[in-house]
């Protein structure tokens, strides 16, 4: 079990690998509960550009993106996930996505 800070202060709503078992019950304010607990602060303006890039991307495709991908779409550069997130997983996390899978989850560790 690989449980972030946010899976173990809600338990009901992440699972074993501290995803949000339900995408419908995310939100802006959740996004930032899971930041402020996981560690990462205030969301900025650019942590939200990513946020929906993500979003929108897991909304079309139901894949996960290439990070640089989502940086350029967000506008930002290309190792702005890492810069702004600490990693993949973080982003993922707060964006408010489910577990995309072992293979995947692998990419964002």
């Amino acid at each position: 079990m690989n449980m972030q800070p946010s899976a173990a202060k809600w338990p009901e709503l992440f699972d074993a690998n501290g995803f949000l078992r339900d995408g419908g019950g995310w939100s802006e304010s959740l996004a930032r509960e899971i930041a402020a607990v996981d560690g990462l602060g205030p969301l900025t303006p650019h942590h939200w550009k990513v946020i929906q890039v993500l979003r929108a991307h897991w909304r079309d495709c139901q894949s996960l993106p290439a990070l640089s991908h989502v940086c350029h779409l967000a506008g930002l550069e290309g190792d702005c996930v890492n810069v702004l997130f600490r990693g993949a997983r973080h982003a993922w996390r707060i964006a408010g996505l489910p577990d995309p899978g072992s293979e995947a989850r692998a990419y964002l560790s």
